[in-house]
């Protein structure tokens, strides 16, 4: 029987892999898989309703997705919650309710982020020097967000990197003499943040009548949306706005795609246009399912994304979530959260999910 020890380190070295065949993807998934269906209770109720064991499942595709929300209502773990030494928690809430994922290592967790994040982030580069715009792990020790900037800022960020925002919020009195300094050398700079994040600073800067131009070679990195935390802007304004504001042209201004559900990130290569292309790295795969049916829909039509995250070992890789998206050359667009009948499709997953998981 395949112990936790050894999952994680098949999984290491097959993060570390240059790239991976859909076979190899497969051979991997299905031990994933296998290991999630023996140790995890609830998950495996829901297989077994479904009619998927280890034994029946062939194709990394027929692994059965759990809807996203389910993590809010029921403890996801092939490890005791209580062996965690890491709890990441959704910042959303649903009647005072947070989705948790359990995790007994990071190991592969950050693996997975530095890999993805220096192939799609770095380009190229072994160190930028690095302005956060969000709190650090301290203030938020539950947040997946927060571990990700802060192993972005000690792995890839210069020592003079800084998180610019505290327990009063943004602290515009230390940033905006960094951003002049930045403006000033010929060094790239990096501003990095929830996507809500530069609104305010945006705004501060249009109410001064200020604007800066980076180096040459810097980047915007922005992620989750705008959450009800500043005024909602559209991609063609919010990128614009980056634009104007910071001098760093939409191409080189990236949005990263992730969530608490799973352990890998997924990004575009730039806004230079809107809708991008979105993708992960080799140890995902993403599909488009009618969410009544959880069949595959094909490539150019509209439905909503599931995510097979290999490196989300101790939970379920195969997550359905609530966003809407089509499969593209090269990876997928996303379009926002679902609604209509999708929406409804959502509702009915998660109560079948959650009748078969207790019962």
């Amino acid at each position: 029987m395949v112990t936790q020890a050894e999952i994680v380190e098949a999984l290491l070295a097959f993060i570390a892999l240059p790239d991976a065949t859909e076979a190899e993807f497969e051979a991997m998934a299905l031990k994933v898989f296998s290991w999630q269906f023996r140790n995890n209770e609830p998950y495996k109720r829901f297989a077994l309703q479904r009619g998927r064991t280890p034994l029946t499942v062939k194709r990394w595709r027929d692994i059965p997705a759990v809807p996203i929300t389910a993590f809010k209502d029921l403890t996801l773990s092939c490890t005791p919650p209580e062996a965690a030494t890491h709890v990441f928690m959704t910042s959303g809430t649903t009647q005072g309710v947070r989705g948790r994922s359990y995790h007994p290592t990071l190991a592969v967790w950050s693996r997975s982020m530095l890999i993805n994040f220096r192939k799609r982030f770095m380009r190229g580069r072994e160190r930028i020097r690095m302005g956060i715009l969000f709190p650090d792990e301290t203030a938020l020790p539950n947040s997946s967000l927060a571990h990700y900037l802060g192993l972005a800022r000690r792995e890839c960020g210069t020592p003079d990197s800084q998180v610019f925002i505290g327990a009063h919020g943004l602290d515009l009195d230390r940033l905006l003499p960094v951003l002049t300094e930045a403006e000033t050398s010929s060094e790239p700079y990096a501003l990095l943040g929830a996507s809500y994040s530069f609104v305010p600073l945006m705004d501060a800067l249009a109410g001064q009548g200020r604007r800066f131009a980076l180096p040459e070679g810097s980047l915007i990195l922005d992620t989750g949306g705008f959450k009800g935390q500043s005024r909602e802007l559209t991609p063609d304004e919010f990128y614009d706005g980056l634009e104007a504001a910071f001098g760093v042209p939409r191409s080189a201004c990236i949005n990263m795609y992730g969530m608490t559900e799973l352990s890998s990130q997924f990004y575009d290569d730039g806004n230079a246009v809107s809708q991008p292309v979105k993708s992960g790295p080799h140890w995902v795969r993403s599909r488009v399912v009618d969410p009544l049916t959880g069949i595959d829909l094909p490539a150019g039509q509209r439905g909503v994304l599931v995510h097979h995250d290999l490196a989300h070992f101790n939970s379920v890789s195969a997550i359905l979530t609530e966003d809407a998206g089509e499969i593209v050359p090269g990876g997928f667009k996303l379009f926002g959260r679902v609604d209509g009948e999708a929406s409804k499709g959502c509702s009915v997953a998660v109560a079948e999910f959650l009748a078969a998981a207790r019962s």
